[in-house]
């Protein structure tokens, strides 16, 4: 009876999810993309006169090297899942079709070339197997990996790719560069049982915190958010997801896992020798990420900068949701580094992207990456102190002509204008200061009276498609999304705010700006996509994160409604940790301490660690939490299921698009 109660609070922890479609018009493709205007086509082709968009150095350096490359590059699981496909690209080459940004297709056909590379002596590379690189430095008696990517599955066939063209060794040590899942998350496809009992695990100062607690308490929000950054749901092809900028995109439906760092690189300049190989340390926290850090090889003249510098302007902010980073910091940092590695480098390399050499590039290409973040910076800062505000400043920020014509920091990942709307957060918040933004109506209510005075909706569309045929795809947008928010089922308001989403995705040159364009036109067609989260391939993971971090996430999801005027104790007792965790409601609010239990508690659960994940996120199924050894309760089954009935519902994936 106790058993089948519990089943009955995990199965209402489940929900559903909605789908919708729109009619096509005419021109569209598959997936109801409909056709470039002529208004797009002329928008790409000129900046296809502001930029030298047929430069070969870069695919030169992004060849340079080049050792060997597989023909066929797709990743499965045993069980047949893709976790990796980078044939699916093959379509990205020769020149940009009319519904994709020139400037964003030239840095897609760069990060499409995948293969085994030589850096330097002893340093070589594999890129194009997930979105970063997976980097081999070769000491006295093994090898030296530097970020074993995302997943098990892409490091080990990355891997196997390097054993096959260079004399193998065993991995002797692992660099975590920095605290990001697509930099750590393979370990577990790299080590064999011999090589994880003496390897060498290097990381920065509050790697482990920050990389398991990232994304636990914003977790269902940033993954959601994640889907349509990085264009999850759309096809691989010219009207759909070409790049993000930064590589291909994240890695999907592998495992990941993690491990704790045997030497911590915790200051600036930390020197240590690994395998015969010296390295000098840059710590660099708070920087692309809140543990990160860079590195220098004195005896190979070898720099590497980590995710601190890239091929391209990077996220001040990052549009999946995340804190603001410090642009001024950033900056420095980068100024830190040029100053110690960079007048002595003969050879870059980062955590993405393809190479540099020699000593003067590699300080121009410094140069030009420190310099991005201080303008975006110091010309935000200008604005806002002459009166401009956030999406004033936006419009206004230009790069100079000096920087503007760099590829090494167009906005192919981060922009100046969400990067510049970043730095005013980071200094001011949200608000801005006027008056009529302080409080204003929400979305659907405030939709329902733009489309009042607009004449109705009839009147709102007509003059809407008069903007449309104009060109001003952004006005259409902003205009018919309100009437969107104020009716979700009309279909002609949906249908022309997906039409001016397409538009305004081809015209982008950020690869995240495309992606959140078409993918909100997808879903205005058909619905958001089924996630893609499944808990037991995040095991290793999840098993380094503190208790008390999922007791501070299910805090977040108390219905303070429901909660309202409940006051309840619970123990929860973890048998495989032998620790006890006290849970009570009161004043709407979760709280938790760590310690003994309370004798006077409405109830007592005790069960493991696993059980209770997968639990309280839903994962837990009937005949495993029915008949599970790991379960025992003990006091008020009433009250027990009235404390998770106060949880919200892990309801899929939710609207953004629509209300």
């Amino acid at each position: 009876m106790i058993r089948a109660a519990i089943v009955v609070v995990a199965c209402l922890l489940v929900g559903c999810e909605r789908t919708v479609s729109v009619p096509r018009s005419a021109d569209a493709d598959a997936f109801g993309h409909s056709a470039p205007t002529q208004h797009t086509v002329r928008a790409n082709r000129a900046l296809e006169g502001l930029l030298d968009l047929d430069d070969p150095a870069d695919f030169a350096n992004a060849e340079r090297g080049l050792i060997a490359r597989s023909e066929s590059l797709r990743i499965t699981r045993d069980d047949g899942r893709v976790v990796w496909d980078q044939d699916q690209y093959a379509f990205v080459t020769g020149a940009a079709p009319e519904s994709v940004n020139p400037s964003l297709w030239r840095q897609a056909r760069l990060n499409g070339l995948h293969g085994l590379y030589e850096v330097t002596a002893g340093v070589y590379q594999v890129r194009g197997y997930d979105l970063a690189n997976l980097t081999i430095i070769v000491g006295e008696t093994g090898w030296i990996l530097v970020d074993p990517l995302t997943m098990q599955e892409t490091v080990a066939a990355a891997l196997e790719f390097a054993r096959a063209h260079l004399p193998s060794k065993p991995v002797v040590a692992v660099l975590f560069t920095h605290s990001h899942v697509d930099h750590f998350g393979g370990i577990d496809g790299v080590l064999t049982p011999e090589e994880r009992s003496a390897v060498r695990i290097v990381a920065p100062e509050g790697f482990l915190h920050e990389a398991v607690s990232e994304n636990v308490i914003a977790g269902p929000a940033m993954t959601r958010r994640a889907a349509l950054m990085y264009g999850r749901p759309l096809s691989r092809s010219v009207r759909g997801h070409v790049d993000t900028g930064l590589g291909k995109e994240p890695a999907a439906n592998g495992r990941i896992s993690i491990l704790a760092p045997t030497d911590v690189i915790d200051h600036t300049v930390q020197r240590m020798t690994l395998d015969g190989v010296r390295f000098e340390f840059q710590f660099a926290p708070g920087s692309e990420a809140p543990a990160e850090f860079t590195f220098y090889l004195p005896d190979l003249g070898a720099f590497c900068g980590a995710e601190v510098l890239s091929r391209n302007l990077h996220n001040v902010y990052t549009l999946r949701g995340a804190k603001v980073r410090d642009a001024l910091r950033w900056s420095n940092y980068i100024d830190e580094a040029l100053s110690l590695f960079g007048q002595r480098a003969t050879s870059y390399f980062g955590s993405h992207h393809w190479p540099v050499w020699g000593t003067a590039e590699i300080v121009a290409y410094m140069k030009k990456q420190r310099d991005v973040y201080k303008y975006i910076h110091d010309q935000t800062l200008r604005m806002a102190n002459q009166g401009l505000t956030s999406a004033e400043i936006a419009e206004a920020i230009e790069l100079p002509e000096s920087l503007r014509g760099e590829f090494a920091v167009r906005g192919y990942y981060g922009t100046p204008r969400h990067n510049a709307k970043a730095v005013y957060q980071f200094y001011f918040g949200w608000y801005d200061g006027v008056p009529a933004h302080l409080d204003p109506l929400p979305p659907e209510r405030a939709g329902r009276r733009y489309v009042e005075f607009m004449g109705g909706a009839d009147e709102l569309l007509a003059n809407a498609e008069e903007a449309y045929a104009e060109g001003d795809y952004r006005w259409v947008a902003q205009v018919v999304n309100h009437l969107v928010f104020a009716d979700p089922d009309n279909v002609a308001a949906r249908a022309l705010l997906a039409r001016s989403y397409d538009q305004l995705g081809y015209q982008a040159e950020s690869g995240p700006w495309r992606d959140v364009y078409l993918t909100g036109a997808y879903e205005l067609r058909h619905g958001p996509a089924a996630s893609e989260v499944n808990l037991a391939d995040a095991g290793g993971l999840l098993a380094r994160i503190p208790i008390a971090s999922f007791l501070d996430s299910m805090a977040t999801r108390i219905d303070g409604r429901k909660a309202d005027g409940v006051e309840v104790t619970i123990n929860v007792v973890f048998s495989d940790l032998e620790e006890t965790h006290v849970l009570t409601v009161e004043n709407a609010v979760l709280h938790h301490r760590q310690g003994r239990a309370d004798p006077v508690a409405s109830a007592t659960l005790t069960l493991t660690r696993s059980l209770f994940l997968r639990l309280v996120t839903g994962a837990a199924g009937l005949r495993e939490t029915l008949f599970s050894d790991e379960l025992e309760v003990d006091g008020s089954v009433t009250d027990l299921i009235s404390f998770f009935l106060l949880l919200d519902r892990q309801a899929g994936p939710f609207n953004i698009v629509t209300p």
